[in-house]
């Protein structure tokens, strides 16, 4: 898959982008500030309907516009994909799929597969929990698309039994019985999430061991994925054993209703939901001992990109390229990992690289290139611009 033609308005720092793209490495190249991240996160945009940098669709909107637009045309084998987003924050997003209106956007997830690697990406080793769930849940999502719903329903429910609790504690009586009901669809959900977030880190993890091996180099402890859950039989985050067997969703979803039984009075003292995947993590292993708190700074640096090329090897695997964004990446990186990082990159359907200065991109990577500038963005194809759109 490739986005063979961009546009969009209002979004940002744009008023109006129109630029034509091809398969393979392209660079955007410009002074920072400039607004070259704010077309990849259009891209990323298409993928996750959400961006890496923000959490809301506010920031997104140019300022002084009520709505901002991203339309793509993408080529996937031999067919196109017209998708077009509105975006309209406090108010439902809009998507059509070839002209037709989608009756949900979450429909979208998992028709535009991305791999964006950025420097945000070192919490993923170092950061909360928070931001590892982010990023099981999106690529969760973008491998199997239905699991949009079942997230989207956990959070729900997980909403309404929060303020449950916050009132059961004095109602009593009825109250309880109403939070009985909660939690069967909570551990019905839950054990559905639980399940499907360990299959993917049994995938995934056999990637990561890979990918990081070959940016950390000989002799490097090798790297592991475990999962940590409230729910002791999903898991207690030591390395998972390749090959395990995993336990089923039935069998998730009792024992989470088992535990959620165990700790129903802590959870009315403190009037919130204590169990269930919002609380787990995603654990990253560096020889015996988990890489937060442990790893060095170089070696967080080589596990966040070992887990974006492990993210990308697996969803190759699955059948198609996704397309690979390096955000200001490889400024940032030695020749070890820029070596290894150019690899996957050239190898890509395609890729789209944003660098302040075109030296810090490795030559081979240097196919064509976007110059983003005094408000306009333009391709350069053998010193001919092709295509551009521009800022006000």
């Amino acid at each position: 898959m490739y986005v063979r033609h961009l546009q969009v308005g209002d979004f940002r720092s744009w008023e109006r982008v129109d630029l034509a793209l091809q398969p393979g490495p392209t660079v955007l190249v410009g002074r920072n500030g400039e607004g070259k991240t704010n077309l990849v996160e259009a891209v990323g945009y298409l993928a996750t309907m959400g961006s890496h940098r923000v959490s809301g669709d506010a920031p997104l909107v140019r300022h002084g516009a009520s709505q901002a637009v991203v339309r793509a045309a993408l080529r996937r084998g031999d067919r196109e994909l017209l998708v077009e987003i509105e975006i309209n924050p406090g108010r439902a997003n809009r998507v059509r799929v070839n002209r037709a209106p989608l009756q949900r956007p979450r429909d979208l997830l998992g028709m535009v597969r991305t791999v964006l690697f950025a420097p945000e990406d070192l919490t993923l080793v170092r950061g909360d929990p928070t931001e590892r769930r982010r990023f099981l849940d999106e690529l969760l999502v973008s491998r199997t698309p239905r699991l949009a719903g079942v997230r989207a329903d956990y959070d729900r429910v997980l909403k309404q039994r929060n303020a449950l609790l916050k009132t059961a504690r004095m109602a009593r009586g009825k109250a309880i019985e109403t939070l009985d009901v909660w939690d069967g669809h909570l551990t019905d959900l839950g054990g559905q999430l639980l399940a499907a977030r360990l299959g993917l880190v049994a995938d995934l993890a056999p990637h990561l061991a890979e990918a990081y091996a070959g940016v950390a180099g000989e002799g490097a402890a090798p790297a592991a994925l475990g999962y940590s859950s409230t729910v002791p039989a999903a898991g207690d985050g030591t390395a998972l054993v390749p090959g395990a067997e995993l336990p089923t969703a039935a069998a998730l979803t009792t024992a989470m209703r088992e535990r959620v039984a165990e700790r129903r009075g802590d959870e009315l003292d403190r009037g919130m939901t204590l169990v269930g995947p919002h609380r787990d993590d995603l654990v990253i292993h560096l020889g015996p001992a988990p890489a937060k708190g442990f790893a060095s700074h170089g070696e967080s640096w080589s596990l966040a990109l070992g887990l974006k090329l492990a993210t990308f090897a697996l969803l190759r695997s699955d059948g198609e390229d996704p397309i690979l964004v390096l955000d200001d990446v490889f400024a940032t990186l030695d020749a070890e990992r820029r070596a290894a990082l150019a690899a996957v990159a050239r190898s890509a359907e395609q890729t789209l690289i944003t660098a302040a200065v075109l030296d810090d991109v490795p030559p081979e990577l240097r196919g064509a290139r976007v110059e983003v500038g005094d408000g306009r963005a333009v391709l350069v194809r053998e010193g001919s611009p092709v295509g551009e759109g521009s800022a006000p």
